[in-house]
């Protein structure tokens, strides 16, 4: 008997392992313009001749993350300069990392097609919450990629009017990983006692990140609020605090990467700003808090797959601030630096839910490094409370008294009632545009 729950935990530490090598990998940029990117990279590719036009069509979520941000590279904002600069300069083989070495003359000849009116970008009603597709054209000669449920996972390849490529059974396609029967204490037990050579790769989560963090620190991206939140230590204004550090050098991150900074993010859950949230707090913390390299590469392992875990209740995309879900997993990774104690991290997720779990995704932009700032300064609260001993009982609001049932709460909140939400934000913005 003893040799059967043996087994059945480490089968459970593969699945995560798994989970977090597959959602856990490095981006350049926002990763849904990014897709598209990718889209239009292969097709060029393929298509073998300059391209002259492109013709692309988006899910509506897709839509709604690639309006407002800026794409590396180029300092300019949407889809439309992603899939010019993707045909043009991307690396049909570089996954999320397609315009890692976008030069200024290619983002230059992206700009042009822009403003010449060579990209066409439309919304399709597809089954997938995150399509794209990417129509290249060199005269009549064209080929068109498609990428459904996954940022880089190609589904159907067309050229000329014949089918190349398609994906089989792209509707049952399921993660070559399962989490079904995991709970928040597995989570807990596997970043505690997994065999470190395990999860050592999350170290690179590590370097991504705060190399990000530093360069916003510098204040030459978008809304510039690390860098700002730095200024007023110096006025008085606000206290050098060790939880102020979190939140300042987490939101820098997420400036840098918001504003075009062409460095990687390590991402968590196919988004660079969940990666950020999931990782700069816990470095920040292990840091000033002089912990080793093992303690700190398994608190990354318990807030990733913590993310991970709360994210997988979770549409893909949705009208629910996922960042605020991955600071549930910060939260967590930084209750057991300080306390290594699994009641102590299932209250500060609690706490999490019944502060922030109603944070609403308007797209990509800048403004969503003030959602991770927001997000990352609730997580710092919910661990001080934890900490002390307080959280938020199961008779408030959808927080239940076992961590479990809260987070399927929010599954649930994000699944059924945010649904005419995430429409309704989506009209109000192609009404602006």
């Amino acid at each position: 008997m003893e040799e059967q729950i043996v087994s059945k935990v480490h089968l459970l530490w593969e699945e995560m392992i798994q989970a977090i090598r597959q959602e856990v990998t490095p981006a350049i940029g926002c990763t849904e313009p990014v897709s598209l990117a990718l889209a239009a990279a292969i097709a060029a590719q393929r298509l073998g001749k300059s391209v002259d036009k492109i013709e692309a069509r988006v899910s509506a979520n897709m839509m709604k993350n690639g309006m407002g941000v800026i794409v590396p590279g180029t300092n300019m904002a949407g889809l439309a300069i992603a899939a010019a600069v993707g045909a043009i300069g991307g690396d049909a083989q570089g996954e999320l990392k397609v315009l890692e070495n976008l030069t200024p003359k290619q983002a230059a000849a992206g700009k042009a097609m822009v403003a010449a009116h060579q990209v066409l970008i439309a919304v399709i009603d597809v089954p997938h919450v995150l399509y794209s597709e990417a129509k290249v054209f060199h005269g009549q000669d064209w080929v068109k990629v498609c990428i459904a449920d996954k940022h880089t996972q190609v589904v159907r390849i067309e050229q000329n009017g014949e089918l190349v490529y398609k994906m089989e059974d792209i509707e049952e396609h399921k993660v070559p990983y399962s989490l079904v029967g995991v709970t928040a204490k597995d989570v807990f037990d596997f970043a505690s006692q997994v065999p470190l050579e395990k999860i050592e790769f999350l170290n690179e989560a590590q370097n991504l990140n705060m190399a990000l963090a530093e360069e916003g620190m510098r204040g030459l991206y978008g809304l510039r609020i690390g860098a700002m939140l730095h200024r007023q230590i110096h006025t008085g204004l606000l206290a050098d605090s060790l939880m102020l550090q979190v939140v300042m050098m987490t939101t820098a991150a997420s400036d840098a990467r918001m504003g075009g900074a062409s460095l990687p993010a390590m991402t968590n859950s196919g988004s660079g700003n969940q990666g950020i949230a999931a990782t700069v707090p816990i470095c920040v913390i292990a840091k000033k808090q002089k912990k080793s390299q093992e303690t700190l590469i398994r608190a990354l392992a318990l807030s990733h797959m913590m993310a991970i875990y709360i994210h997988s209740k979770l549409p893909k995309l949705s009208a629910l601030c996922a960042v605020t879900t991955a600071s549930m997993g910060a939260a967590a990774g930084m209750t057991w630096l300080l306390t290594r104690n699994f009641q102590a991290v299932s209250m500060a997720i609690s706490n999490m839910i019944g502060d922030v779990s109603g944070m609403i995704c308007d797209g990509a932009a800048n403004s969503c490094s003030m959602k991770v700032s927001t997000a990352v300064g609730a997580a710092c609260k919910a661990v001080l409370m934890a900490i002390e001993g307080t959280r938020v009982t199961g008779d408030e609001g959808i927080v239940a008294e076992n961590v479990d049932d809260s987070i399927a709460n929010i599954g649930i909140l994000a699944s059924n009632g945010m649904v005419q939400t995430d429409a309704q934000i989506l009209q109000i913005m192609m009404d602006k545009a």
